[in-house]
């Protein structure tokens, strides 16, 4: 029986190439750069076996010690080689071979996996090694992450750097979604042992990737480690109202409203123990889906509103999911939340990249690391101690709306994160004539890698 309907009917609807490109992943970085593409191979395989390792090491203190306590203090060993190494790395970044100092980190990483695994497959494996290791792992974190994004704005096109960061951010999200699930099905059924073996084959493939990169030396003068040098690019930070609002939009928001340490107890209140592991990893979920539709971020220019707006979003959610009664709507509403952390994070990271000198790219990095750890472990105390007084429900949406609050009180102290435009920031066309004079010396026929 013929269907009825307008011309082409009978037919399945044909949907736009032009309309699927404006909302799928801008793929021009990956296209464009080679060392971008072994990056996002090496950052997908580390990320996988990483959230492997972070699921399975907190997993086996709790089977050790029986203890809530034990278990926490994890993060607390963790927080001073973070701040420490993240700064002092930052600065190592502008001073050596960024290529150098991540090959050497990562190889370090995988020694300390390979000595969980070892750990894990003694008859009665130790529990000292296992804070040694969580704190070695965020030193080395510390020392590498602002080698690593300090290097993305030398490899990836100053207009690319948009696309760049969506898809950066949607092969996190990808390790932070799948690396759990999995991790909770191989301790389930074959142990910690089995777990940390993944992680120790991820970092072996993620060296022989990163030995495939270019070398990336310090350009102009290499200013020597030190805290001079530190103090210089705090200064840098300071004098620059965008780049100072989106360090405190972003610590605002995660002070105000990170509230995954009182997960538990919400899903306890709203009698749906069997949906936590749901509530983890529904902010990933929508932090995904905003990344695989992401292709007009790559259009936007007023990446300062991305900040604000995405920030405003993640507040309004997380006030919402302590609002509301229904197990599905709280987590719709966490899945909002992430999309809009996912959002703020794209404009934070355009921005760094398209403003920041390249000679100082490694110590701000270094600041950044800074921004969004320290930012989250405040968090937590603010949430477990207000809902210590107030109750778990009120901890959350007092938080949410506070973090609107403290955003909105921001952006109108810093206007100029609202009014940052890239295609007129004195700042991003200086970065912007710097990369293009980069380019032409790498390559004067105009061709790019």
């Amino acid at each position: 029986m013929p269907c009825r309907g307008g011309p082409g009917h009978g037919r399945w609807p044909v949907v736009s190439t032009s309309r699927l490109s404006a909302v799928l992943p801008d793929l021009a970085p990956w296209r464009s750069s080679r060392d971008f593409r072994l990056l996002f191979y090496q950052g997908t395989v580390t990320f996988f076996g990483s959230f492997m390792a972070m699921i399975a090491l907190p997993l086996q203190i709790k089977h050790l010690t029986d203890s809530p306590l034990a278990v926490g203090a994890m993060g607390a060993v963790e927080l001073v080689p973070l701040v420490v190494c993240g700064l002092y790395g930052g600065a190592l970044a502008d001073a050596v071979d960024r290529r150098r100092l991540i090959l050497l980190t990562e190889a370090g990483l995988g020694l300390l996996a390979l000595i969980l695994l070892v750990n894990a497959l003694l008859p009665d494996p130790l529990l000292w090694p296992l804070y040694v290791v969580a704190a070695g792992v965020s030193a080395l974190t510390g020392l590498q992450r602002p080698a690593l994004d300090s290097l993305m704005a030398r490899i990836v096109p100053h207009d690319q750097l948009s696309a760049a960061a969506a898809l950066n951010g949607l092969r996190y999200q990808f390790g932070a979604i799948a690396g759990p699930a999995l991790a909770g099905v191989v301790v389930a059924w074959a142990g910690y042992a089995p777990a940390y073996a993944v992680t120790v084959a991820g970092f072996l493939v993620s060296v022989l990737l990163c030995l495939r990169l270019r070398p990336a030396p310090p350009v102009g003068g290499a200013v020597r480690p030190s805290l001079r040098a530190i103090g210089e690019g705090a200064r840098y930070a300071w004098s620059r109202p965008v780049l100072l609002g989106t360090y405190a939009v972003d610590l605002a928001a995660m002070f105000f409203a990170f509230p995954n340490a009182i997960l538990p107890f919400l899903a306890d209140e709203l009698d749906a123990v069997w949906a936590l592991g749901l509530m983890y990893a529904a902010g990933a979920v929508g932090s995904l889906l905003l990344g695989m539709t992401s292709g007009w971020v790559s259009r936007v220019r007023r990446h300062g509103l991305l900040v604000v707006f995405g920030a405003a979003v993640w507040g309004l959610a997380i006030a919402a999911a302590g609002w509301f009664s229904g197990i599905w709507i709280v987590l719709a509403c966490l899945a909002v939340a992430g999309a809009g952390d996912m959002l703020s994070g794209l404009g934070r990271a355009t921005i760094w990249n398209q403003t920041i000198p390249e000679e100082l790219r490694g110590r701000l990095a270094g600041i950044e690391v800074l921004s969004y750890s320290v930012g989250p472990q405040l968090g937590q105390v603010r949430a477990g101690t207000m809902a210590g007084w107030t109750g778990t429900r009120p901890a959350f949406w007092s938080g949410g709306l506070a973090c609107v609050a403290s955003v909105a009180v921001l952006a109108a102290l810093l206007p100029k994160l609202i009014s940052y435009d890239a295609a007129t920031d004195e700042d991003a066309l200086r970065r912007r004539a710097a990369r293009e004079g980069a380019t032409r010396r790498e390559d004067p026929s105009g061709a790019r890698a």
